[in-house]
């Protein structure tokens, strides 16, 4: 409705008109023909062409119709068809454009939101990546500094009054997959910083997981956080955002580790992928840390709702709402002997390939 430039819609209204009036002559039904004409004019022109159909409406209505049958002296109800046409017209004119602008509100309004829940998104990760900084600056800095020593050797093997080519060649090669390593963590890091539009597209949720762990290795390290992965082999892709995945996986990754953090015993964060009777993508993430609030376990997604001190209680929500709009489910329990699990499930593609 919004793709007709001003002079096609008023080109709409005239051929509108043009075609209703050779279609009511035969039938002599031109108030309801006439009317159709000003009804598509306004609904896809606006205002402007609906008035425009109106005035053409009462022109071909008066000149071809009103004087059909007889005088107006001789039948005053003719008139008054007239007039009613021309109220009716109107009319709809009016209520055609009111709807055609609520529409647009509509549209706007719920462009807004989408844009409104894009931005809580990514404050939200920046929020929690800034909360990994050290254990980001720790997984850079190892590849580099081994990247350093690794090229140092390089050159000491180079250097001997006989150069020992071969190692030099190893050294060099170690240097490269150092580097390269450290690139690609700043690339994940980049990747969740990056502000856009979502893209769905096929997605391998067990890279997701592993990508998710490397980057908290350093926060879970600190803590003496042991880490387990159960990952499904030849586990289907899923069709969604890459990007948005990330974000929640993410998010229910470190808020098992800020549960574990100060607990006494053994800390440990399970993650598993599997598959569904129901040929649905399930993942879980569970822990020893404190656990949920007692009979509270749906309110960890309300907004607002949080257990930490300088929590903001968006990143469950946020979470939830990402993956209803996959078409998955996410909820909580408590897991046993204590903490909590976090299970989602995503629809699969009917193919799988191998990991």
């Amino acid at each position: 409705m919004n793709g007709l430039s001003k002079l096609q819609s008023y080109g709409l209204a005239a051929i509108s008109c043009g075609i209703a009036l050779p279609v009511a002559w035969p039938i002599d039904a031109p108030a309801s023909c006439f009317l159709l004409a000003v009804m598509v004019s306004s609904l896809f022109g606006g205002l402007g062409p609906g008035l425009l159909s109106v005035a053409l409406s009462a022109i071909g209505y008066e000149h071809f119709f009103l004087w059909r049958t007889a005088p107006p002296a001789h039948e005053p109800a003719a008139f008054f068809r007239f007039a009613a046409f021309l109220v009716a017209t109107l009319l709809v004119t009016g209520l055609m454009d009111l709807k055609r602008r609520a529409e647009q509100s509509r549209t706007h309004a719920e462009e807004a939101l989408r844009q409104a829940n894009s931005d809580l998104a990514r404050v939200s990760r920046v929020t929690t990546m800034g909360e990994l900084t050290a254990s980001l600056a720790h997984e850079v800095n190892q590849p580099i500094a081994a990247a350093v020593t690794d090229a140092n050797t390089c050159m000491r093997w180079l250097t001997r009054e006989a150069p020992d080519l071969e190692e030099a060649r190893e050294a060099a090669l170690r240097t490269i997959k150092d580097v390269t390593r450290a690139a690609e963590i700043i690339s994940r890091v980049r990747q969740i910083f990056k502000k856009g539009t979502p893209e769905r597209e096929l997605v391998d949720v067990n890279e997701i997981i592993r990508e998710m762990v490397v980057l908290v290795r350093g926060e879970t390290t600190r803590y003496s956080i042991a880490v387990h992965t159960d990952l499904l082999a030849n586990l289907p892709d899923a069709m969604g955002d890459r990007l948005e995945l990330q974000q929640v996986l993410m998010n229910l990754i470190v808020n098992s580790v800020d549960a574990m953090r100060d607990m006494e015993g053994t800390r440990e964060l399970t993650i598993r992928s599997q598959q569904t009777e129901d040929g649905q993508l399930m993942v879980s993430v569970s822990d020893t840390g404190v656990g949920l609030p007692p009979q509270q376990a749906e309110q960890v997604f309300d907004a607002f709702f949080t257990t930490k001190p300088q929590g903001t209680g968006m990143g469950l929500r946020i979470s939830r709402s990402i993956v209803e709009s996959h078409g998955g489910r996410i909820w909580a329990a408590t897991n046993s002997p204590r903490g909590a699990i976090f299970l989602l499930t995503l629809p699969a593609k009917a193919d799988g390939h191998e990991q």
